[in-house]
């Protein structure tokens, strides 16, 4: 009884790994999913959107969200620099991604 116990843990070892085989595969020739181009209006995202772009990370996009409930609307993107977190670097590598469009329904 033994041997029959060894077999089929050794067959079922068998399937289990010819099994995951495939979608292994599958993910190493999957091409990796592109960053997000959009542009975010930090007049109207949500801190959720705003944690999107590159290098802003959940905290920062929610201090960006007070900023905007606090002093009213971005007026130029350069602005966002007044956050503490984002510096001069960080904004380099965000200003193509933002704007500061009126929120719908204010001009």
């Amino acid at each position: 009884m033994r041997g029959h116990m060894k077999r089929f843990v050794l067959a079922l070892a068998m399937v289990l790994v010819t099994a995951g085989w495939p979608l292994e595969a599958q993910r190493a020739t999957r091409p990796p999913t592109p960053p997000s181009t959009a542009v975010i209006n930090l007049n109207s995202a949500t801190a959720l959107e705003i944690a999107d772009l590159p290098g802003i990370g959940v905290k920062t996009a929610e201090l960006i969200v007070q900023h905007r409930v606090k002093n009213g609307p971005f007026k130029k993107i350069e602005e966002v620099m007044n956050i503490r977190g984002i510096g001069e670097k960080s904004f380099l590598r965000i200003k193509d991604r933002i704007a500061v469009a009126a929120p719908k329904g204010e001009k």
